[in-house]
C-alpha cells in the first residue's frame, strides 16, 4: 500500500483494498504500519486531527462489519500527552483491539512512546499475534506470542529508508520474518508499504512465510497488491 500525507486518501485506499479482499473471499486483511495516518508531523498535529481520525476509524469499523472482514492497519494513536505507533484490528463481530509498537527505531523515539504489552487475539477459532516493524528484530517478543498460543503472527511494516539503505536492507527484512516463523513453528504474514513518503522509499516485498521456512508468496518492490494464502495450521 502507498502511504500519503492525507488521512482521507489513506482511508480510501484501505477501504478499496478491503472491498477487493472481501470480493476475493479473504477473511482477514493486513495493511502496513502507520498506513492510515502516515508519519508527517504536520498532518498529525493539525487542529481537529483527532476528530477526523475518530470518524475515519468508525468508517473502517463499519466496513469490517458490512464486508464480514477482519481489517488490520497501522495508525498514530494519541493518549493524553503521549503518541503511539499503533496497530488496530477491527473484526466483523464489532470487536476491536489495539497493539502499540514496543521496539521503536531511534528516530521514532523522538516522537513516539513505546508500548508495553504484547497482543494475541482470537479470530475464526484461531489465535493470532501482531507486531510492528522493528519488533521483528526481537526473538523474545515472537516467542512470547507463540507461548500465548499464537498460530500465526502479522507484521505491519513501513521500511522507509534512503534509496541506498532501502536496497541493502532488503535481504535482512526478508530474512527476519522467515526466521521468526521457523523459530516458533508458525506462519508469519508481513504487510509492508511501497513507494515514497517524507522523502524516503519503502521497497515492499510483503510476504507470507510458513513454519518450515518456506516462502509461501512474496510481493514485488513497487506494486500495491494483496497477497493471500489458505491458513491450515497443523
Amino acid at each position: 500500500m502507498f502511504i500519503t500525507d492525507s488521512l482521507q486518501n489513506n482511508e480510501t485506499a484501505i477501504l478499496q483494498l478491503a472491498d477487493e479482499a472481501a470480493r476475493k473471499g479473504i477473511e482477514i486483511l493486513a495493511c502496513p504500519e502507520m498506513c492510515l495516518t502516515g508519519y508527517n508531523p504536520e498532518t498529525l498535529g493539525r487542529p481537529g486531527f483527532n476528530n477526523e481520525l475518530a470518524a475515519s476509524l468508525a468508517r473502517i469499523a463499519r466496513a469490517a462489519r458490512e464486508l464480514n472482514l477482519g481489517i488490520i492497519f497501522g495508525r498514530a494513536e494519541f493518549c493524553g500527552e503521549k503518541l503511539f505507533n499503533t496497530a488496530s484490528i477491527f473484526l466483523p463481530d464489532g470487536s476491536n483491539f489495539n497493539y502499540r509498537k514496543m521496539h521503536l527505531t531511534e528516530i521514532e523515539t523522538e516522537y513516539f512512546s513505546p508500548g508495553t504489552s504484547p497482543l494475541v487475539f482470537n479470530f475464526k477459532n484461531h489465535k493470532f499475534g501482531l507486531i510492528i516493524c522493528r519488533d521483528q528484530n526481537s526473538p523474545e517478543l515472537a516467542r512470547s506470542l507463540a507461548a500465548a498460543g499464537a498460530e500465526a503472527i502479522f507484521i505491519l511494516a513501513a521500511h522507509y529508508y534512503n534509496p541506498a539503505e532501502a536496497r541493502w536492507k532488503l535481504p535482512k527484512n526478508r530474512a527476519l520474518p522467515i526466521a521468526r516463523a521457523v523459530e516458533n513453528h508458525f506462519y508469519v504474514l508481513l504487510a509492508n508499504a511501497v513507494g515514497c513518503h517524507l522523502g524516503m522509499v519503502s521497497l515492499g516485498n510483503s510476504l507470507i512465510a510458513g513454519p518450515d521456512g518456506s516462502l509461501v508468496v512474496m510481493g514485488d518492490e513497487t506494486s500495491e497488491t494483496i497477497l493471500a494464502c489458505e491458513f491450515k495450521p497443523d
